[in-house]
């Protein structure tokens, strides 16, 4: 008879990745037979009698609960019989076994050790495939609300999380010492990939050397969920990853590896060679921030963007982001419209270099791409400049009454006019009106004057230990005149949020944490904040710039009223539409109602991951995200997100995100600072290419 069967127990399962506990629950399964030898000599078939039970985070822990022997085996036969140890080999009657293997010509000990070895880890996996079954079964119903085109993908999702909510190092390590599998490449096919492990490890099995023959117990990749068949092989699933990946990015051209997107704004609706070298330097993806512009300046971007990724043969999408309940500074006063033009300078002061200017028309095109001008000015008179020649002198007198003079360098024809290159080797301040003349002219030569100079950009310096008042009453916008005490300043911000959740205590951080603080005090309409970590000269703080309180419990709303009005724009325009500051699954609820409102079913959805909630409710959200046809990804927002959870622990984040939207196949998108010093300097740091690098994951 069969004494013993194995019990395969899953406790305390946790269901998305210690997201979300679920209800304890037991699988029962009959181990597999194999055959020991017996004291009467005859093989008798014994169930692999160990139990398996995870605990906790899922630990593998085994233990022997039976034996087996035949059923005419009297009481002396069943005190003698051979019992099963936790190795799965016979530790008693130990004499006879040692008796019958000194006999043999073949010594059989290595060949039974690595045996047991390979039993033993094959037990394991066999087990772990059960609690990611279980896995499965438990979340059936989310599976059945998942839209077609994503129900294999969300199943695999699931596999991988029940995988990962198992303590699986000691396993992952045995794994390595048969050279059988590599638990950290099994993400985006979890269930295959185990099954093809035990497949070999069955296969690899010296049972054949007690005569016994070896049965294919593995389990089909093949699987039914209601109507829907689902092929959860490798090769299939790979290629449902780079699928997702081109219906929402597009098809990569030629031998790219990866996908570059890069945000544009107000300069791009301004310079087209600007949107022109970025397709030719490889961009294949143009981000608007809805927080900023409006639908004038979008479209006029997105219509540039169009018509030179069609001139240049090569395709481009926009992404547009939704502003989202984002806390930023208010907008500060508009300073002087006026422009400085400065020639550089050696340490003694003499100039080394005259300041480029270059003079247009205001409907112009910009200047051409080799020449890199320090100052751009418009002037309103198309008569002044077609009298313009090279070498001519343009006399005009600056902001404070200094006479200064331009000399015309070189003229170049642009879009709707003509363009100069001049120079100035002295300092000078223009502002819009300011007249200009053409030195040296015998009759009376026309007037041309200085228009569209935007104001200077007002911003505060902050630094440690100074006092900033958040205000929310805008009529107290950011006073900069030089009457307010040293060390106390003053910002607005439009949300209510801010003041109605934060406490005394509290730390807080600007502009994606370049200025840190701890709240001191609160009222119904300021905040008062002390500034404790800023640059050694201070650091500026101007409009529209983040603001973090990671400790806080602010309820925000998932999609705010701007965001439904510019939902209709980006539908109409753009590719996709860019989720700021998910935080849980209401949001996507949300979201996917609106869509089907609009009956949008094309547009890419990609979720930006920037707060702590985001991250640890990502499983949840996907699966939410999963119930519509739309194309999915994910955006890692590292600027609020290092804010928010610490940007000590944002590489182990990234990783964590990247392998949830590997198993997920879901394409990802890492942002914020990539490459910034290129863009600045013209140089990548270190860090800068090994991190863009790792893009091409």
């Amino acid at each position: 008879m069969i004494g013993a069967v194995s019990v395969y127990s899953v406790a305390e399962q946790t269901v998305l990745l210690n997201h979300t506990r679920s209800p304890d629950f037991t699988s029962l399964i009959c181990g597999n037979s194999t055959f020991l030898p017996c004291k009467s000599g005859t093989d008798v078939p014994v169930r692999r009698n160990q139990i398996l039970h995870f605990q906790g985070r899922g630990k593998l822990t085994a233990r022997t609960v039976a034996y087996g022997l035949p059923s005419d085996c009297n009481d002396t036969q069943r005190k003698r019989a051979p019992y099963v140890g936790d190795d799965g080999h016979s530790e008693e009657p130990r004499n006879e076994t040692a008796s019958a293997l000194e006999q043999s010509e073949i010594d059989f000990q290595p060949t039974v050790a690595k045996q047991g070895h390979q039993d033993s880890v094959l037990d394991k996996l066999k087990a772990v495939q059960l609690h990611i079954l279980a896995m499965e079964q438990w979340n059936a119903l989310r599976l059945k609300m998942c839209h077609r085109n994503y129900l294999a993908s969300a199943t695999n999702l699931l596999h991988y999380l029940a995988l990962k909510s198992l303590d699986i190092e000691q396993i992952r390590e045995e794994l390595s010492a048969v050279g059988v599998l590599n638990l950290e490449t099994v993400n985006s096919h979890v269930l295959s990939s185990l099954s093809a492990c035990i497949q070999m490890l069955i296969s690899s099995r010296t049972d054949s050397l007690l005569g016994v023959k070896v049965f294919n117990e593995g389990l089909p990749t093949h699987k039914s969920l209601g109507n829907q068949k689902l092929d959860l092989g490798m090769t299939t699933m790979v290629k449902r990853a780079s699928s997702n990946r081109d219906l929402l990015l597009g098809m990569l051209q030629g031998q790219k590896m990866t996908h570059i997107m890069v945000t544009v704004g107000q300069e791009a609706a301004e310079n087209d060679t600007l949107i022109t070298d970025l397709i030719n330097s490889g961009t294949t993806v143009f981000r608007i921030n809805c927080a900023h512009g409006d639908p004038e300046l979008w479209s006029k971007i997105i219509t540039t963007v169009k018509r030179y990724s069609h001139h240049l043969e090569k395709p481009c999408r926009i992404l547009m982001d939704l502003a989202g309940p984002k806390l930023r500074t208010g907008r500060m006063k508009d300073g002087p419209c006026v422009v400085k033009i400065s020639p550089k300078r050696n340490a003694n002061g003499s100039v080394i270099r005259p300041a480029h200017v270059w003079l247009t028309s205001p409907g112009a095109g910009p200047p051409p791409p080799h020449l890199s001008p320090d100052v751009i000015l418009k002037v309103d008179s198309q008569k002044f400049l077609s009298k313009l020649q090279v070498d001519d002198s343009v006399r005009f007198s600056d902001a404070r009454g200094k006479r200064r003079t331009l000399t015309i360098l070189s003229k170049y024809p642009v879009f709707s006019g003509a363009g100069f290159m001049a120079e100035c080797s002295k300092t000078a301040y223009i502002e819009s009106g300011t007249a200009l003349y053409i030195k040296g002219k015998r009759r009376r030569s026309p007037v041309g004057f200085i228009v569209d100079v935007p104001p200077v950009e007002q911003f505060i310096r902050l630094r440690v230990g100074d006092l900033l008042t958040i205000s929310r009453d805008s009529s107290d916008e950011q006073d900069t005149s030089p009457s307010s005490p040293v060390g106390t300043h003053k910002i607005t911000c439009p949300s209510g949020y801010l003041f109605d959740s934060v406490k005394p205590g509290d730390p807080i951080a600007f502009d994606d944490g370049k200025i840190w603080g701890v709240i001191k005090g609160t009222s119904i309409s300021e905040v008062v904040v002390t500034i404790t970590h800023a640059g050694p000269k201070g650091t500026k703080l101007g409009s529209e710039k983040s603001i973090n309180i990671p400790q806080s419990d602010i309820r925000y709303e998932g999609l705010t009223s701007k965001d439904l009005m510019d939902l209709d724009f980006v539908a109409a325009h753009a590719d996709m539409v860019g989720i700021s500051f998910v935080r849980d699954v209401h949001d996507i609820v949300v979201l996917n109602q609106e869509l089907a409102k609009r009956k949008i079913s094309k547009l890419g959805i990609v979720l930006k991951i920037e707060t702590k909630g985001g991250f640890e409710k990502l499983p949840l959200l996907l699966l939410e995200a999963m119930k519509s046809p739309n194309p999915l990804g994910v955006m890692i927002a590292r600027g609020d997100l290092a804010v928010e959870c610490g940007w000590e622990k944002l590489a182990d984040i990234q990783e964590e995100i990247i392998s949830i939207c590997s198993a997920a196949h879901v394409p990802v998108i890492l942002a914020t600072q990539v490459l910034e010093s290129l863009v600045k300097t013209g140089v990548p740091s270190r860090a800068e290419i090994t991190d863009a690098a790792n893009g091409r994951r």
